[in-house]
């Protein structure tokens, strides 16, 4: 497994109480990824999110940005310890995506291509916490930050924040997903410090 990361100075929690416990801001978006980028053409690219019941709710790139779209300003946090303050994206809303999905569940897998998984609970994502996000600095986002599409769940740890999203998956149970079968936290909130298992 391979990790590329760059841009790791910064000041600590020390210099800005405004930081979560244990991080570093940060100027620079470092890249930290398992394995090769995946390179998604737009005109293949396909968002779905898959019920208990099998009904498919589905969006073609197109059909994405037929929705209203979000803009988001907000600070990140990596489980890495860098933090990223002020940070703008453009998407569209889960709340908006999960407006016609009839489930029960509570829990949801998200996939992405390249085959990572990461859980998350229905309730993060729901209520204006989260986004399908494709535009990050007033540019379309790049493949090594997730392009075309990403999730964003600013308030959870980044990796939660699954690059190359392609769908969710509703889950009854809170299952892990790659990331937390390889030692993260299960639920990775970054002012609890939940980081590893």
């Amino acid at each position: 497994m391979g990790i590329i990361s760059r841009g790791f100075s910064g000041r600590s929690r020390e210099h800005n109480p405004d930081l979560p416990p244990g991080q570093y801001l940060t100027e620079d978006f470092p890249v930290l990824s398992a394995g090769p980028t995946p390179n998604i053409d737009t005109a293949d690219w396909e968002f779905s999110i898959r019920t208990e019941f099998g009904a498919v709710h589905s969006w073609s790139w197109d059909r994405l940005h037929e929705l209203p779209i979000d803009d988001i300003d907000t600070d990140i946090h990596c489980v890495t310890r860098w933090s990223k303050f002020g940070t703008s994206w453009r998407g569209v809303s889960l709340d908006t995506l999960f407006a016609d999905v009839d489930t029960s569940d509570e829990y949801v897998m998200a996939h992405s291509y390249g085959g990572y998984t990461t859980n998350v609970p229905l309730a993060d994502l729901l209520d204006g916490k989260a986004w399908i996000a494709f535009e990050f600095d007033g540019e379309q986002l790049d493949p090594e930050h997730g392009g075309p599409a990403r999730l964003l769940i600013p308030h959870l740890y980044f990796w939660k924040s699954a690059k190359w999203i392609r769908g969710l998956v509703m889950m009854d149970d809170d299952e892990p997903g790659f990331w937390e079968q390889n030692g993260y936290h299960t639920y990775g909130d970054p002012w609890l410090e939940q980081r590893y298992s």
